[in-house]
């Protein structure tokens, strides 16, 4: 309890410090680095279901296609992603390869899905991390259900949301960061739609838990519903997946002169 206190009031030391004159000329010179690509689910853990299609296989494709044109466009930029085959990478390793990274960006990828008799349902959203419990999820939301399936999920990760005192922990050290991922979503969602033309299902704070282990900016992006038969064929073509890509590259590119200017 001593300990936990501790770390608490250092965090907010920390946050009250970031607000002081000084913070602004200790960021000059800041440069981003090394980004972490997340491409959601994978192996046993195939996340949502379309017609032809899985999310799994969608995401692993548009993740690694990011990561070779931001290399591309951004060559002194480390790019890691946390898979690329088909595999199983669990929920709290994903953020735990970007920390051990020191990185200074994750970008989860996934697609979004809508029960039976809501297939007209499409659109982009990209969420950033909030502290709620579990049963206060958007019931549409399905990200953290394979997490919460595992009955080791609690010792797999540090955070336990049921705890209160993890609540305000875990709160206090990511608004160091919310801002930032506030911003990042922003540009995404602005690029997809703008450019795109994709419908706009808006920026939303989730308590997901991926978001809430990653010790840098983040965002978790659905790229579209695959469980709406025109979306699931745009995301998996040649064509949707490139115009994907460019949105998030073309975000990355303005978030970095905003936050390196």
């Amino acid at each position: 309890m001593r300990l936990k206190n501790g770390f608490i009031y250092f965090i907010f030391l920390l946050l009250t410090l970031s607000t002081l004159p000084f913070s602004k000329a200790n960021a000059q010179g800041y440069k981003i680095k090394t980004i972490v690509i997340d491409a959601g689910h994978g192996g046993v853990k195939p996340g949502a279901r379309g017609s032809f299609s899985w999310e799994k296989d969608v995401a692993l494709k548009v993740a690694l296609k990011l990561g070779a044109k931001l290399q591309e466009e951004l060559p002194s930029i480390k790019i890691i992603q946390t898979r690329k085959t088909d595999v199983d990478v669990d929920w709290y390793r994903r953020a735990e390869i970007a920390n051990d990274a020191k990185a200074d960006l994750f970008i989860s990828i996934h697609c979004n899905s809508m029960p039976p008799g809501n297939s007209h349902v499409r659109g982009t959203e990209t969420f950033v991390g909030a502290y709620r419990r579990i049963n206060e999820m958007d019931a549409g939301l399905k990200e953290n259900e394979e997490i919460i399936k595992d009955k080791n999920y609690k010792k797999k990760g540090t955070y336990d949301p049921t705890d209160p005192e993890e609540v305000i922990l875990l709160s206090l050290y990511k608004s160091l960061y919310r801002s930032k991922s506030l911003a990042l979503a922003s540009y995404i969602q602005k690029n997809y739609t703008e450019v795109n033309k994709r419908v706009n299902r808006g920026v939303k704070e989730q308590g997901l838990l991926i978001l809430q282990r990653a010790a840098m900016p983040s965002v978790l992006t659905e790229i579209g519903f695959i469980s709406n038969a025109d979306e699931e064929k745009y995301i998996n073509s040649e064509e949707g997946q490139e115009e994907i890509v460019m949105a998030i590259v073309n975000a990355i590119k303005q978030y970095k002169k905003e936050v390196e200017n």
